[in-house]
């Protein structure tokens, strides 16, 4: 293994966990800003959500730029932007600014997830693009198992808003690390067959592509089930099971655990048994095991330590189907790479964003929301393999 695939994985890794480091460092403050800005939990659960939809919508603009100008100059703007929205959420005096807010960091964030994906399509193809994907989420890793964390120790210390000054360093060092140990790896003559008309051409070319479609809402729903997680589980294990802001950064690390564990598996058993059966089973088990989780609760079930069993497993199965399914659907999309990714990126976003807002409109207090969510969306993300992976 080569010095520079080491240094790509380190240095897209970190970039790409700049959007999740943002999300999931404030988790366990949900509660917290709602008693402080004396806003509702679906008011809280919005800001969340308004980060969500700016990443997606973000997405489609920052793809093809990327293809025209190079990956670089929109890192360097999305960072800048990142930065602004760390400071307006930090000092926001009500739930609407903070929402507002939340939605220009996001727009700046999104660069850091669609550019990433690109430059690994223009550096490797194939099992080697496996490779440093999943290495790629080793780095990005430290994010959801570390940032719960971090953000509950913060916010215990000097309450909920010094997490958005403490994103607002992360996003200052993004921009030092980019700008001195990254090199450009889209070549001028590449951009300059690049344009808008293209870009435009190659949305539609994809959306043409019911082979690509299957595999971007395969990911899609996975990650639904994970937003549903995201924007729920906080007032659940908080609110409903009495788990301190501590305990609860614990638990979503361990979930994050598995989910990252099980994804540096993709390369070594994609090479033994093929990227497509893997798929399939994985989807097998994570569709099982969410739907058992879903019969539990409509059957009376409250026991935490089955909520938490299950859902670390289902993860683990959830975390060989998402880069797997990202690398095969960009393997055929190598000279619109910028474009394709942008196009899964938004589609998922939105997936998970509507999700999100199913699931809000049934809130409750209780798990079951949730875990219907959950495993409503596992199951969509099982039936859309059946349909696009046949053997």
């Amino acid at each position: 293994m080569t010095n520079s695939f080491l240094r790509a994985a380190l240095i897209l890794g970190l970039l790409s966990a700049i959007g999740p480091f943002a999300i999931d460092m404030y988790l366990p403050a949900l509660p917290s800003i709602g008693q402080s800005l004396d806003a509702s939990i679906g008011a809280v659960q919005a800001s969340l959500m308004a980060f969500f939809i700016a990443l997606g919508v973000g997405q489609l603009i920052y793809g093809p730029v990327s293809d025209q100008v190079g990956r670089k100059p929109p890192l360097y703007f999305g960072l800048a932007l990142f930065a602004i929205g760390s400071v307006g959420c930090a000092l926001a005096p009500d739930i609407h600014t903070l929402v507002v807010m939340r939605f220009v960091q996001g727009l700046g964030a999104c660069a850091c997830t669609v550019v990433p994906r690109a430059v690994v399509r223009d550096l490797y193809t194939g099992a080697d693009a496996l490779r440093l994907m999943s290495m790629l989420m080793l780095v990005f890793s430290v994010s959801p198992i570390l940032a719960p964390l971090a953000g509950s120790l913060l916010i215990e210390w000097q309450g909920w808003r010094s997490a958005f000054w403490f994103m607002l360093v992360i996003g200052l060092l993004g921009l030092v690390l980019m700008a001195t140990r990254m090199s450009e790896t889209r070549p001028p003559e590449q951009r300059a067959a690049s344009s808008w008309g293209q870009a435009f051409r190659g949305y539609a070319t994809l959306l043409r592509d019911r082979h690509f479609l299957g595999l971007v809402f395969i990911g899609s729903f996975g990650i639904a089930s994970f937003f549903a997680y995201l924007a729920n589980s906080s007032f659940v294990l908080i609110d409903h099971y009495g788990l301190t802001p501590r305990q609860y950064s614990i638990v979503f690390a361990a979930n994050a655990a598995s989910f990252i564990g099980m994804s540096q598996l993709t390369g070594r058993l994609g090479r033994r048994f093929g990227l497509k059966p893997m798929v399939r089973v994985a989807s097998h088990g994570y569709a099982g095991i969410m739907a058992l989780l879903l019969a539990f609760f409509l059957l009376g079930g409250e026991a935490l330590p089955v909520l938490l069993a299950l859902l670390f497993v289902g993860y683990g199965f959830l975390g060989l189907i998402i880069p797997t399914t990202a690398i095969l659907a960009l393997e055929d999309h190598g000279p619109i790479a910028g474009t394709a990714s942008a196009l899964m990126g938004t589609l998922q976003f939105a997936t998970g964003a509507s999700v999100m807002a199913v699931v809000g409109l049934f809130v409750d207090g209780t798990a079951l929301p949730m875990v219907a969510g959950i495993a409503g969306s596992a199951l969509m993300s099982w039936l859309l393999v059946r349909g696009t992976l046949k053997r």
